[in-house]
């Protein structure tokens, strides 16, 4: 790595701050902690190329990730010599090769996380995607009025798929808007349902089959790595919705566009994707029936307070050869 006069003299390191699309970061933490001893540089745009996002690294022994934007595999940590420190909002990334980063010496340590947010965006899609929310705002800013008929929530059956951290919340959400409620994982008990005052479905199948509006809360993995096919919406009443807040590759794409336009399902509230950010001519961005919003989650003041002023402490403490919250020991 070439090292300037500047850098050579004050034994200033680099750091990037990585797909700060909403240019916030720096205002919702206080980085001037760091400048003494940091060269902070904020990327705004997203980089999806490999060899790219390894150019643009390359110079830097410090980069602060916003949880799985970008994603650190194997490959893109032996193309980064310089890089000593990895820092990400939450305490489980799905997106960095931990034994990678721990073979090439890269530290990475994490940040708690408030882990309400996404439940509430939930229940924020659930009322949009069931009351047809984003056409009728858009008919009215278009000097239109009412384009559609919505339907009501109490009555009908919540079918939770996890009743974890996510799922548990918006199970309650259910209950108080006078919904029945179900929930469904390959380990969840009676007992754990019973805690939270709701029933456990018999099956995925009977959860699907029962249920009026199905809300997904588990997370990635092999196990639930397309869970929801063509098959899971053949089983679904034609008047059910279906709601992702979790991870895009639980449900499978074609078959949740198959769905919608075919009418085997009345619609879909959707916040995560295969692909982020969503390509802009895939079909979810113009299917009127699927109201989709760009991974907003975790994405709240609260939480980018936590994530980056837990970072900034994460980068102190490395700093001063005290590292804390390592996710790869």
């Amino acid at each position: 790595m070439a090292v300037t006069a500047r850098h050579a003299e004050m034994l200033i390191l680099r750091l990037a701050i990585l797909d700060d699309f909403q240019n916030v970061v720096r205002s919702v933490a206080d980085w001037s902690v760091l400048e003494d001893r940091v060269e902070i540089t904020v990327f705004n745009d997203h980089l999806a190329n490999l060899d790219a996002v390894a150019k643009r690294l390359e110079p830097f022994e410090i980069v602060v990730c916003i949880r799985e934007r970008t994603r650190f595999p194997r490959a893109l940590f032996e193309k980064l010599p310089n890089l000593k420190l990895l820092v990400t909002g939450g305490m489980r990334n799905l997106g960095i090769d931990l034994a990678a980063a721990k073979e090439r010496g890269v530290l990475v340590c994490g940040t708690e996380s408030i882990g309400y947010s996404t439940a509430e965006l939930t229940w924020g899609l659930i009322l949009a995607t069931v009351r047809n929310i984003p056409r009728e705002v858009e008919s009215v800013r278009k000097g239109g009025w009412q384009v559609g008929l919505g339907v009501g929530l109490r009555g009908k059956t919540l079918g939770v798929i996890g009743l974890g951290r996510q799922g548990g919340p918006v199970a309650g959400y259910g209950k108080a808007f006078g919904m029945k409620v179900l929930a469904w994982s390959q380990n969840l008990t009676a007992e754990r349902c019973a805690e939270h005052g709701v029933d456990l479905a018999k099956s995925l199948d009977d959860l699907l089959s029962r249920s009026d509006v199905v809300t997904i809360h588990v997370i990635l993995s092999e196990r639930t790595r397309g869970l929801i096919g063509a098959k899971e919406f053949a089983r679904m009443k034609r008047s059910a919705f279906l709601i992702n807040t979790s991870r895009g590759p639980i449900v499978e794409e074609t078959a949740l566009i198959a769905a919608v336009e075919g009418g085997i399902i009345a619609g879909a509230g959707l916040d995560v994707f295969d692909i982020e950010p969503l390509p802009p001519d895939h079909p979810f961005r113009r299917i009127d029936r699927i109201v989709a919003t760009p991974h907003l989650g975790y994405t709240v003041k609260e939480g980018y307070e936590q994530f980056f002023g837990q970072g900034i402490e994460d980068i102190d403490a490395w700093l001063k050869g005290k590292p804390i919250r390592i996710m790869n020991p």
